[in-house]
């Protein structure tokens, strides 16, 4: 009996030093969103008109948190409260497309009246439950689902396409519609539901951004802008090899990685070499499969950077030529990747000049247009790897040829690249607007790797201008800068 008595008092005190759960109906949010995809196979063109449902929650400063996927390429948001069936217009205040991140600012104050922010926790354990909260698919109403942490690991974050960031899975589906509600444990934020598989791939398979990633985006954007992430810039080996490790002169402890390609536009440029052994990263101990023990938990050491900001400094022990040395980095982005990253909130860029369309390549323009060009194909696959960045800051590529007199015999010179045009090197798209304001009787322009050019003459193109424009509806004939949708 008195073991009995023990037992309850021990579960009865568990119980009361829990955290209360907050009312979740007074902080989540139902987010609806109209949104304009751009149409980067006609430029000049606004895109489809779509809809959209994600969820997302009320935190301190008056502020709603949710995946930037939610809110991206949106024309108007509006945000509706559980038990509240007025819609309140919302605006996106801050985005980060490389950690799926956005902030919502509500016109009417007049919303937060009874809401709840919700505060933070830190990483869950391996194997402990949470619940995650949303408006999936199947209903309009509040959704609850419970799952359990099943990882905690580097992955792509499939809304940039090319961002890994630290995330966790969680045996728990994330549908449409979850996008952007809290995950919950003890009563605190522990995540962001995001991302998840679909098909036969695997099922009841989610993953959410985790604090850590959180907590970063909300310090970058308390500057009243969003810089987003930094990186070292390199490639390495892990070295696991015993043999390899006695070859470099390592001893077998288990610790270092071989860095083996640094980018010339990176963090590490002029700091670290090919060949260098990665020892330490801010004091914290490399291990040779690239894992540092971090807040008690083994992460990538990329992990380490991931919590840094646009001139932060990271120190590293390394050894160079069997010599041991401290090298120390002021970190930034790396401009060339952004090639292959998808792009939200940006207008298409292009120039037409008697009919012909020029843009830069891009992931965005790859995916709408889909060409099978071998060449054009290898400058897109190869851009990072091949340095091509380095004289190329920009692929300039005759995309597209609205037919016209104009224009006549040159359709098979689509999807070339172009090189110069009146003997000027084209290296951006700025390039090729200015070398076609730039007044000439004939403006010849040649292509990567193609012996023949294309010709157009000047006054042949300006008695076409207007009929081109209406013909094909045109309203403008350049975006150099791109900007907002």
């Amino acid at each position: 009996m008195m073991r009995f008595l023990a037992v309850l008092l021990v579960v009865t005190n568990a119980v009361a030093q829990s955290p209360k759960s907050p009312d979740i109906t007074k902080s989540l949010v139902r987010i609806s969103t109209t949104s304009q995809d751009p149409n980067y196979r006609e430029p000049w063109n606004a895109g489809a008109i779509s809809g959209g449902v994600g969820a997302g929650f009320v935190i301190d400063g008056n502020r709603i948190l949710t995946n930037a996927h939610v809110v991206s390429n949106a024309r108007f948001i509006v945000v509706e409260k559980e038990d509240d069936p007025q819609r309140y217009p919302a605006v996106v205040q801050f985005v980060g497309h490389d950690c799926d991140l956005a902030i919502l600012r509500v016109t009417d104050k007049a919303f937060f009246n009874s809401t709840l922010p919700l505060n933070f926790g830190d990483l869950p354990e391996i194997e402990s439950p949470v619940s995650v909260y949303g408006y999936p698919i199947g209903g309009e109403r509040l959704s609850v689902t419970r799952g359990i942490v099943s990882r905690i690991d580097f992955q792509t974050y499939t809304h940039s396409g090319i961002d890994s960031h630290l995330t966790i899975q969680i045996d728990a589906a994330i549908n449409p519609g979850n996008s952007g509600g809290p995950v919950l444990q003890n009563g605190k934020v522990v995540g962001v539901a995001f991302q998840g598989y679909s098909g036969e791939v695997a099922q009841n398979v989610g993953y959410m951004i985790p604090t850590p990633v959180i907590n970063r985006f909300l310090k970058d954007i308390s500057t009243g802008h969003y810089d987003g992430y930094v990186d070292l810039s390199i490639t390495y080996f892990k070295l696991l090899n015993g043999a390899e490790r006695e070859a470099l002169g390592l001893p077998d402890d288990e610790q270092g990685v071989l860095v083996s390609s640094v980018s010339p536009v990176g963090s590490s440029a002029g700091k670290l070499q090919e060949g260098d052994v990665l020892l330490t990263i801010d004091d914290h101990a490399i291990a040779s499969d690239g894992f540092v023990l971090l807040d008690g938990e083994r992460v990538d050491m990329s992990e380490i950077v991931e919590r840094k900001f646009k001139g932060d400094h990271v120190k590293l022990g390394i050894i160079r030529n069997k010599m041991n040395e401290t090298v120390e980095l002021e970190l930034k982005g790396n401009w060339p990747y952004m090639m292959l990253a998808n792009r939200y909130d940006i207008a298409p860029r292009f120039v037409l000049f008697g009919g012909l369309v020029f843009q830069p390549l891009s992931k965005n323009f790859m995916d709408a247009y889909q060409p099978d060009h071998l060449r054009l194909r290898y400058f897109y696959n190869f851009f990072i790897t091949d340095e091509i960045y380095r004289t190329r800051p920009e692929v300039i590529v005759l995309s597209n040829i609205l037919p016209d007199p104009v224009n006549a015999y040159l359709t098979d010179l689509r999807f070339q690249i172009v090189d110069t045009i009146n003997s000027r090197k084209i290296l951006t798209l700025q390039d090729a607007a200015e070398a076609f304001a730039t007044r000439s009787d004939y403006y010849v322009i040649r292509f990567v790797g193609n012996e023949r050019p294309a010709v157009l003459e000047r006054s042949a193109v300006e008695q076409a201008r207007s009929r081109i424009l209406a013909s094909y509806n045109i309203q403008s004939e350049q975006n150099i800068e791109g900007g907002t949708l």
